[in-house]
């Protein structure tokens, strides 16, 4: 099927395509989100395939979707549903789907309970990005390159988007050419064959005739994933869809449902209010979540490696969330599962957690398997083998202890873990270097540095 009339501009794109991906051997790449544009480039890249001879299938098309661990189930879901229906048909074709997540330690999770980050907030204290999509994308694409040489990265921005997209495309267009080389990765270049359709475009190119997608998908169901959100923009020439007559705009984007970035996730704000209510117990724990981050008493005022500082106001800066905040967070979120059924925390990130809190200082070594116990009824696989430092009538001597010389527990309890990681290293250095960072960190000395500032003024 060739395209005419007022789809010509993507046969135009297809017959494009086509050149490019027949100029070389380098494999190609899409990230694909499961929205409306990186739908759009799968179609057309698909479809082109399909019309091409067997023979001319000579190179891999990778369709790569990233699973923050933490995603919208309803777009999570449609997300594993598309990828699975894309290997299906894509064998033929040359094309293998795959999904990546994050490293364990660098989950929401991990990062959130496991070592106490503050939630992410705007403006820039946006840490979640980088660790939960952009490295795990840049991991995969180093891995191609280095099987193949070199990538196509297809990339699906449009500069009807917004502005500050429109500008970044054109500062990287070089005049005269398709593939640009990208800024940050070596031997990846980057074509954007999108960048010219407006939104409008975008809906009615993928609802037209039986609004089917070259894997099967339909596109009607995506359309209405973008139902009932941000209404007061400009709708989408196409109105309505459907039987409710529900009006959209077509722009909305979907992210993680546990996004503090945010002071409302409207995405999920309108599947509840479609009638999603089985998700209001998730939007209730991101508020709460969100509540904690700036609750007195709930952060440390410290930061992670042992600075402390003051705001301009004067007021103690603060830094990771306590031990007992983090245990809380756990102990909601475990009892959140139980309540929906939902799988929210893999069994990986609970191990990682476990070990992090031992590092942390945790004598006993049983917080979080205890906890885990305590609301779920069960026992955690390494339960067995999770035994304390020193016996609890130990511990709490040397709780007594700390109490009755003025010494900080904390203090104690991290430089006995340092003993205890460095005990078999025949190199008596390690300790002394973990001593050394441990008593050196400012927390300890903060008051004794502010005395000594004031005194100087």
């Amino acid at each position: 099927m060739r395209y005419t009339g007022e789809f010509a501009v993507y046969e135009e794109i297809i017959q494009e395509m086509a050149l490019v991906y027949q100029h070389d051997k380098r494999p190609w790449m899409i990230g694909f989100s499961g929205g409306k544009d990186s739908t759009l480039l799968c179609c057309l890249v698909m479809e082109m395939l399909q019309r091409l001879a067997p023979e001319k299938r000579n190179k891999t098309v990778y369709i790569v979707s990233s699973d923050t661990m933490v995603e919208n189930p309803i777009v999570r879901d449609y997300m594993h549903r598309m990828s699975a229906m894309i290997n299906e048909v894509g064998a033929e074709l040359n094309v293998k789907a795959d999904i990546i997540y994050p490293k364990v330690e660098d989950s929401f999770w991990c990062k959130v309970i496991g070592l106490g980050y503050p939630t992410p907030e705007p403006p820039g204290f946006r840490w979640c990005t980088e660790r939960l999509k952009i490295n795990p994308m840049n991991a995969y694409t180093l891995n191609t390159i280095k099987n193949n040489g070199e990538v196509v990265l297809l990339l699906g921005v449009r500069k009807a988007e917004s502005t500050y997209r429109a500008n970044n495309i054109r500062a990287r267009e070089i005049e005269g050419k398709l593939l640009v080389p990208h800024k940050d990765i070596e031997n990846a270049y980057v074509y954007n064959p999108l960048t010219e359709i407006p939104n409008e475009e975008v809906w009615k190119f993928l609802l037209k005739g039986d609004a089917k997608s070259p894997w099967g998908s339909d596109n009607k169901y995506l359309f209405s994933l973008y139902q009932g959100e941000n209404l007061g923009e400009e709708k989408s020439v196409i109105g309505e869809i459907d039987k409710d007559k529900i009006p959209v705009t077509g722009n909305s984007r979907f992210g993680c449902w546990i996004c503090t970035i945010v002071k409302e996730d409207k995405s999920l704000k309108a599947f509840i209010d479609r009638g999603e209510t089985w998700l209001i117990p998730l939007r209730d724990y991101r508020n709460w979540m969100l509540q904690m981050r700036s609750t007195q008493g709930a952060r440390e005022y410290k930061r992670r490696n042992g600075a402390m500082y003051r705001k301009p106001d004067g007021t103690l800066g603060e830094g990771p969330f306590t031990m007992a905040t983090r245990q809380e967070m756990l102990r909601r979120l475990l009892q959140l599962e139980l309540d929906t059924g939902l799988s929210l925390i893999t069994m990986e990130e609970l191990k990682q957690i476990d070990l992090m809190w031992d590092n942390e200082g945790d004598l006993t070594r049983r917080s979080l398997v205890n906890l885990y116990k305590e609301i779920t009824g069960q026992t955690l696989p390494w339960d067995q083998y999770k035994a304390p430092v020193f016996p609890a009538e130990v511990i709490d001597e040397i709780h007594a202890l700390c109490e009755e010389c003025d010494v900080e527990f904390e203090l104690i309890s991290k430089l006995i873990i340092e003993i205890e990681a460095n005990k078999y290293y025949t190199k008596g250095s390690m300790v002394t270097k973990a001593f050394d960072r441990i008593i050196n960190q400012g927390w300890l000395h903060f008051d004794s540095i502010e005395k000594g500032l004031q005194n100087e003024n």
